[in-house]
């Protein structure tokens, strides 16, 4: 029986046996061994896929494991993995954006972190993001990405640390400025559970957090 890679989809050539006793395959390809079918359903070749579909449809760790049928652990993993292989988006010139803060809790609700983010205001698109404390070194991660691609105007609440990070004629604070990025703030709240005012689904680790944003925005 013939099989095709799970890796790179090239053609498969019988080589021995698994410990198990299984029949086992190696790429012609990438050389990659594998078998023809797992029993543990982590190996499906969607199964990616699936985590990506479920992560931005809001479920947490333990609903998308119990409904994949995978442990926790691998699924965290995998969210990991995931995440690492999705690169920054390319960020245009001469663009205007809205940047804003969001609280949430990590490993416990004594531990405030802000999500900063900033979106392009004409697509609506994130194009980059932060986690951390309420301080410029925060903020600044997100506000140097926009001044290195030119931006044309940054659109900000009233908090004054920008105030220090950005110069007059970039920096703008007016009514419905950022009216973007405060619906973008509700839409969040409303598919991610962890980032509810009210709930005991918080992230546990600032990684998963990380990870999970990436996913959200970027996958």
């Amino acid at each position: 029986m013939e099989i095709k890679c799970n890796f790179c989809n090239g053609d498969c050539i019988k080589n021995g046996f698994q410990s198990n006793g299984k029949q086992r395959y190696k790429c012609c390809i990438c050389k990659k061994r594998q078998q023809s079918k797992y029993e543990y359903k982590a190996y499906r070749r969607n199964l990616n896929k699936e985590i990506v579909s479920f992560t931005k449809e809001g479920l947490g760790i333990r609903s998308t494991a119990r409904i994949l049928k995978i442990s926790t652990t691998t699924l965290l993993k995998r969210i990991i993995s995931i995440a690492r292989n999705i690169s920054h988006p390319i960020i245009s010139k001469d663009k205007t954006y809205e940047v804003d803060e969001m609280c949430t809790y990590v490993r416990h609700k004594r531990n405030f972190v802000w999500l900063v983010y900033a979106l392009e205001k004409e697509s609506k698109s994130v194009v980059g993001f932060n986690i951390g404390r309420r301080t410029n070194k925060t903020l600044s991660r997100v506000i140097d990405t926009l001044k290195l691609s030119d931006a044309r105007k940054i659109f900000t609440d009233g908090l004054k640390n920008y105030r220090y990070l950005l110069n007059t004629e970039l920096h703008s604070v007016k009514r419905f400025g950022t009216n973007n990025i405060e619906r973008k703030n509700l839409t969040l709240r409303t598919h991610l559970k962890r980032l509810s005012r009210r709930t005991i689904c918080f992230s546990k680790s600032f990684v998963i957090l990380n990870a999970v944003l990436k996913i959200y925005f970027w996958s």
